[in-house]
């Protein structure tokens, strides 16, 4: 789904690139494929250890790279992953990855704890606010560059019991097709990358979900569940391509499909086909 194409230019061959959430799932796949590419890369997760084993992967891959704790919640940790990029780099980086996420669902609007809607939003939605915030700028005075934001097929699923992660992958969405726009004709791109099921650690047991949300997440990676390491070339491929929008499995193009064109039916439906699931 190409909007703009932003150059025939491969961004991801020998990039300097800066990921968050590096330390496992799609942040780590990508890492590890951008290494492939030749590239060098920061490898950002709050969890340090798991950045640092991700920089190793990077390197074995034939790439190199470092690693970094970054909280992508507090602005200031951001601006001092920018800043150790850019020292690291002497350079402006030219790929910008912001995936760092969790998993989030369970009870519905109303029991969902507010603390727990307050820390969805802060990571899934406010990370990648910030790492725009942050990262553009540095990008659109470099004139060139990718900027790739993760979101989910939930940006527009909006399935039951998973409404802050819905909202904050909405979010994301939304975020990306305005930075688009208002990045058009300046050599930066952006794609965002909206997948159903890949096999992370996303749902993790400090996420904030509950036994149905688990049992439900489970079914799906079984049933729909693709490899990090497979999303990561689909996404890297379609920045290559100027591509904005990465829907990379069937499921998630059919969901894209129905809800565009059937919206109201696709709602209904989704909710009677949670209540037999659950």
């Amino acid at each position: 789904m190409r909007l703009f194409p932003f150059g025939r230019a491969r961004r991801t061959e020998h990039a300097d690139a800066v990921i968050t959430g590096a330390g496992s799932g799609i942040g780590r796949a990508v890492a590890v494929e951008l290494g492939r590419r030749g590239g060098r890369v920061v490898c950002s997760d709050i969890d340090t250890d798991r950045a640092a084993d991700t920089a190793t992967l990077v390197e074995n891959a034939g790439g190199k790279a470092i690693g970094a704790g970054c909280d992508v919640t507090a602005i200031e940790q951001v601006e001092g992953l920018a800043a150790t990029a850019q020292d690291w780099f002497g350079a402006a980086p030219t790929v910008v990855v912001n995936n760092a996420g969790i998993g989030a669902g369970g009870p519905p609007v109303g029991e969902f704890t507010l603390a727990d809607w307050e820390r969805t939003l802060a990571v899934n939605l406010w990370g990648v606010i910030n790492g725009c915030h942050v990262f553009t700028p540095i990008l659109r005075a470099a004139g060139r560059g990718a900027v790739v934001n993760v979101a989910s097929a939930a940006a527009f699923g909006a399935a039951p019991r998973m409404a802050a992660y819905n909202v904050s992958k909405a979010g994301v969405l939304a975020l990306s097709e305005t930075m688009a726009a208002e990045l058009a004709g300046t050599g930066v791109g952006v794609t965002v990358l909206c997948p159903t099921g890949v096999r992370t650690g996303i749902m993790r047991a400090d996420s904030p979900m509950d036994e149905t949300a688990e049992r439900l997440g489970g079914l799906l990676l079984r049933w729909t569940g693709r490899p990090p390491a497979s999303i990561a070339r689909t996404t890297l491929d379609a920045v290559d391509r100027g591509e904005l929008y990465v829907v990379p499995q069937l499921e998630a193009k059919a969901l894209w499909q129905a809800k565009r064109w059937l919206p109201t039916t696709y709602t209904r439906s989704a909710g009677l086909l949670e209540r037999v699931v659950r």
